[in-house]
C-alpha cells in the first residue's frame, strides 16, 4: 500500500480520541454524514426486531417487507447524520486500518470470506450459508436456487443471532471498530446492532469490499476483493459486472478465459445433444428385437 497523504494521515491518526474526532469533523470528510445508496435493499436489512419476520406470502408480505426496508434505512442516515456511526471510503479505511489500532470487523458470511479477505481483520458474519437440512430449511434452498441462485450462485442465508454476544466477547465497547462487508449493506446493519448494544466508536466502510481497490488493503485469498460476492453460472461464464469491469482493465487475456469456457460449453451441449439423436434410434431398434 502506498503512503498515505499526510492530511489523512493526520486525521486518521487523531481519530482515535473523543476530542480529536470532535475537533476534525468539521474538515474530515470521512466524519462528515453520508447517506445511504437508494437502491440495492434486500431482506438483510431485517435486523433485530426485522430480522426472519413471518413466512406470510403475496402482496401483504412484499408490503410489509418494503415497510421495514424503509423504516431501517430511514434509521441508518440518522445514525450517519448525527455521526453516531462514522463513514469511511475502503481507501479511508485501509490506511486507517494500517495506521491506528482500530479493528477491522469483517461481517460477510463464510462463501466470501474464504474467496479473498483482508490481511489481519476479524471475521464475525451477521449473516452466514444456511446449513440446516430439516425440510423447510431445503425448501427455501431449493426455491432460491430455481429462482436464480443457480444463475448468480447465491446462496440461502441465516441470521446469526449470537453476533452482538460474540463481538462482546472479543472486544471492549470502547474499542474503534471498522465494519465492512461486501457492499456495504450488512455491515451498517451490524453497525446499527452494535450501536444498540452500547459501543461507542464504529466507523462503517461505505460500499464496501466491492468498492475497494486492490491497493485499498493487502488482501490474502485466491480472488479480487471485487469478484468475492459473485458465483454460480454467471460467475463462470465472466457475464457480471464486475467481472466485465475487471476484463476492461486486465484486456484480452482476461477475456478469453471465459470465451473459452462458453465455446467448451456449446461444443458440449451440440455433442450432447447429437448423442441424444442418435441413442433415439438406437433404444427403438433394441426395443424390437
Amino acid at each position: 500500500m502506498a503512503a498515505p497523504p499526510l492530511s489523512l494521515a493526520r486525521r486518521v491518526a487523531g481519530a482515535s480520541s473523543p476530542a480529536a474526532a470532535a475537533h476534525s469533523s468539521s474538515r474530515s470528510s470521512h466524519l462528515r454524514p453520508r447517506l445511504l445508496p437508494s437502491k440495492r435493499w434486500s431482506g438483510v436489512v431485517r435486523m433485530g426486531a426485522a430480522v426472519g419476520g413471518g413466512q406470510g406470502g403475496g402482496e401483504e408480505e412484499e408490503t410489509r417487507q418494503a415497510k421495514e426496508m424503509a423504516a431501517a434505512r430511514r434509521r441508518w442516515e440518522t445514525l450517519i447524520r448525527e455521526q453516531k456511526i462514522k463513514t469511511l471510503t475502503p481507501r479511508e479505511a485501509g490506511y486507517t486500518f494500517k495506521l491506528t489500532d482500530k479493528v477491522l470487523l469483517d461481517v460477510r458470511p463464510s462463501n466470501e470470506r474464504q474467496k479473498a479477505w483482508v490481511k489481519g481483520s476479524t471475521w464475525i458474519p451477521v449473516f452466514d450459508v444456511d446449513t440446516s437440512s430439516d425440510v423447510n430449511g431445503l425448501s427455501k434452498k431449493a426455491f432460491s436456487f430455481v429462482m436464480g441462485g443457480w444463475w448468480s450462485g447465491s446462496s440461502t442465508m441465516s441470521f446469526n443471532k449470537n453476533f452482538v454476544q460474540q463481538v462482546q466477547e472479543k472486544f471492549p465497547k470502547d474499542t474503534d471498530i471498522i465494519l465492512v462487508c461486501q457492499k456495504g449493506l450488512r455491515s451498517i446493519a451490524a453497525s446499527e446492532q452494535l450501536y444498540n448494544a452500547g459501543f461507542e466508536n464504529l466507523f462503517w466502510v461505505q460500499g464496501g469490499l466491492e468498492a475497494a481497490e486492490e491497493e485499498d488493503f493487502e488482501r490474502e485469498g485466491s480472488q479480487p476483493f471485487k469478484l468475492a460476492g459473485i458465483g454460480g453460472v454467471s460467475e463462470f461464464f465472466g457475464w457480471t459486472d464486475q467481472q466485465r469491469a475487471q476484463a476492461a482493465k486486465e484486456g484480452w487475456s482476461y477475456r478469453l478465459l471465459f470465451t473459452g469456457r462458453l465455446v467448451g460449453a456449446i461444443v458440449l451441449a451440440d455433442a450432447l445433444f447429437v448423442g441424444a439423436q442418435n441413442i433415439g434410434p438406437l433404444l427403438q431398434q433394441l426395443q424390437s428385437h
